[in-house]
């Protein structure tokens, strides 16, 4: 039976274990997460997502940045929405800001919010590592969950290789328990629609369509 899990937490289990440090960009010494490899890296898990920038003017003359993220798989759907002041290389609030410095902060917020997900998250808490690597133990998913996911595997023709790779492990027996759910429903997903279509080729084969 396929468990049941929100597409917010499936998301979360998905992104948190990603290791960012190769792309992380030291200024003023303080860490900034390319975005670009960011919103690629989103798009590898969760390609059906967009995101909305809205400018909110100040009396003051500065200028706040909001962004709202939102994450659609199948009929689910997960947003979050996150803001910045949009500031100069001393983090101070910048005074009637140039549209370079407006667009620059953009996607800083965009970023900031994807971490909100999971993605970059443990930059922001002031950690070096994600928590998944940083733990003097983790638990990893038993021999019964191990089949289950190397017959998913073989069911849907899936790379095995690919996605202990995607899990940043090298095979699937050294997959902590905690994703184990996330990669249970996404292979099911995989399998249900595959045979929905299988089915629907049949009825249409039959009638002679």
């Amino acid at each position: 039976m396929k468990k049941q899990t929100t597409l917010m937490a499936r998301i979360w289990a998905d992104l948190k274990v990603i290791n960012v440090n190769d792309h992380i960009e030291k200024k003023n010494g303080l860490s900034y997460l390319s975005w670009a490899w960011a919103w690629s890296t989103l798009m590898d898990h969760y390609p059906e997502t967009y995101y909305q920038f809205q400018e909110i003017d100040r009396p003051n003359g500065t200028v706040q940045v909001e962004v709202v993220v939102t994450i659609h798989e199948g009929d689910e759907v997960a947003s979050r929405t996150m803001w910045l002041p949009v500031m100069d290389y001393k983090n101070k609030s910048i005074v009637n800001p140039t549209t370079r410095d407006i667009s620059d902060t953009r996607m800083r917020c965009l970023v900031k919010c994807l971490a909100m997900f999971g993605l970059g998250h443990y930059i922001y808490a002031g950690e070096d590592i994600p928590g998944s690597e940083k733990s003097a133990k983790v638990d990893m998913i038993t021999d019964k969950q191990l089949k289950e996911l190397v017959d998913l595997c073989k069911a849907t023709g899936a790379d095995q290789a690919v996605w202990a790779n995607h899990y940043g492990v090298t095979q699937l027996s050294e997959l902590p328990s905690e994703v184990y759910e996330q990669m249970y429903n996404a292979l099911r997903g995989h399998l249900e629609s595959a045979e929905r279509s299988a089915a629907q080729e049949s009825v249409v084969s039959e009638n002679g369509l």
